[in-house]
């Protein structure tokens, strides 16, 4: 892990097209800003892993039969 310091209003870049921003500090909390292309899907961890739990259980809920049906592909 790299472990920068910044002051309010300074930057660091993410590769060529990510720039995060510490807007504020107030008490415990760090605002930060992130400015992205719209293609780089940005969460907070908590909901990024909420999302690869769901994944999981979506991929182990498939019905390989009921999907066959779906397609005609019977045996």
């Amino acid at each position: 892990m790299l472990a920068l310091a910044r002051k309010i209003n300074q930057s660091i870049m993410i590769g060529n097209d990510i720039e995060v921003t510490l807007l504020e500090i107030k008490g415990d909390q760090v605002k930060i800003g992130i400015s992205a292309p719209k293609s780089v899907p940005i969460y907070r961890k908590e909901i990024y892993l909420q999302i690869q739990e769901e994944n999981k259980n979506a991929v182990q809920e498939v019905d390989v039969e009921k999907i066959r049906d779906l397609f005609g592909n019977k045996k």
